[in-house]
């Protein structure tokens, strides 16, 4: 009798303690799914034409984005590059996007990584196993492996990277040590690692993305031209934004316009927001996924 007793009291305790388990795993569950079904309130900045001129003038809205129609898309942010320069900005840049690249996560966003010419290091990671298990979208307009600069939309770059861009002296040699996405930022399971247009987009296709929030480098360079850059996605119709203080150019200031880097950058961040998508700040990034 008393062995039955003590049978039951456990059975009971352990019932109450998986009720209470089940509980929480429900609540939070409940939690998340509640987390990204809610708004962002995305601060933005574009230049529009000035009528009947050649002048553009700043302009700023609000856009509201569903976190499971949006993604945050890491260009190229790798553990190397060939300019020590770009290097050293590459490594602060990345240490400043991972807390971010968590919380977009957290948010709801869906996470592309795509630092170019180094899938073989992740073969076997789950992430890019997700992108290889997405059925192909026919895309609408074709996708370019490399989108060159479009003069007639665009005009010229308003700086001369003609020489690589690299700001040292004297300049490096270029090559390719990157090997793999810079360390200090997390890939999980739930995300995915690409650095093909074909498969981003279809990967958008299927999960019903229509934003895409870019990071990373280099910006006049392969945020603008990769077949998973600003060009190809706006020809896609994808809506893209740019994170200004999340990017870098390869610029040397010794090159025309002969500026400051980080005014080449500022002037290469101006060329996009007049010519191909709006940009946000970090801060206005982060102030919109805490709600």
């Amino acid at each position: 009798m008393r062995n039955e007793m003590t049978t039951r009291r456990g059975f009971l305790a352990a019932s109450a303690a998986g009720a209470t388990l089940g509980g929480s795993i429900m609540s939070r569950l409940l939690a998340a799914e509640k987390e990204s079904s809610r708004p962002i309130d995305l601060p933005v900045r574009k230049r529009k034409r000035v009528a009947g001129g050649e002048e553009f003038q700043v302009a700023t809205e609000v856009v509201k984005l569903k976190p499971r129609e949006t993604a945050l898309l890491i260009c190229d942010v790798w553990n190397h590059h060939w300019c020590r320069s770009a290097e050293r900005r590459c490594d602060a840049l990345a240490k400043k996007m991972a807390p971010l690249v968590d919380q977009a996560r957290a948010a709801g966003l869906h996470i592309v990584h795509a630092p170019s010419d180094t899938l073989a290091a992740y073969q076997d990671h789950p992430a890019r196993k997700r992108a290889l298990a997405v059925p192909t979208a026919p895309p609408p307009v074709p996708i370019e492996r490399w989108c060159s600069l479009e003069t007639a939309r665009e005009g010229k770059l308003p700086i001369d990277d003609s020489d690589g861009g690299c700001d040292c002296q004297p300049q490096c040699k270029q090559g390719s040590p990157w090997t793999r996405q810079h360390p200090a930022i997390r890939i999980v399971e739930s995300d995915i690692i690409s650095d093909q247009g074909r498969e981003i987009y279809s990967f958008f296709v299927v999960n019903g993305v229509k934003n895409v929030i870019f990071i990373g480098v280099h910006t006049n360079m392969c945020v603008l031209g990769r077949s998973f850059g600003i060009r190809q996605m706006t020809r896609l119709a994808q809506n893209a934004i740019l994170v200004r203080d999340l990017t870098d150019t390869m610029y040397n200031p010794r090159m025309a316009p002969f500026v400051p880097h980080d005014k080449g950058t500022e002037l290469v961040i101006e060329h996009i927001e007049r010519h191909w998508c709006p940009t946000t700040d970090s801060a206005s990034l982060q102030e919109g996924l805490r709600g």
